[in-house]
């Protein structure tokens, strides 16, 4: 499962992009082996999910209770100019790489976090 940091992060409405680690090295591999493929390709899960979600998500895999939130403000405060990073967004979905053909074997926020346990 690779994503960015865990835990719900100031107020866990931002997109993350994740992938399970399987499906990335299939998604290379697809690509690597598939004829007539170039240029980017989103290497990302196709059903984009919030910090919000990711963090209950791991909650119910992990069988623990996602209680607190680290604000905005500390969250700024504490990693200064990264944290655009970690409160950035984006809705990134994997077109292309659908369109190529490819399937994923986990396509769901839960699925991925179990395959990387």
């Amino acid at each position: 499962f690779r994503a960015g940091l865990g835990g719900r992060l100031g107020d866990g409405r931002q997109y993350w992009s994740y992938i399970a680690l399987h499906d990335e090295v299939a998604a290379l591999r697809h690509l690597l082996d598939t004829d007539g493929l170039s240029g980017p390709f989103n290497l990302t899960a196709p059903e984009p999910v919030t910090n919000r979600e990711v963090t209950e998500a791991m909650g119910r895999v992990l069988r623990r209770p996602a209680v607190f939130a680290v604000p905005a403000p500390v969250l700024r405060t504490v990693l200064g100019e990264m944290a655009g990073d970690v409160l950035g967004s984006a809705r990134v979905v994997p077109a292309r790489l659908l369109e190529s053909g490819f399937r994923f074997a986990f396509p769901r926020v839960e699925g991925a976090i179990r395959a990387a346990l």
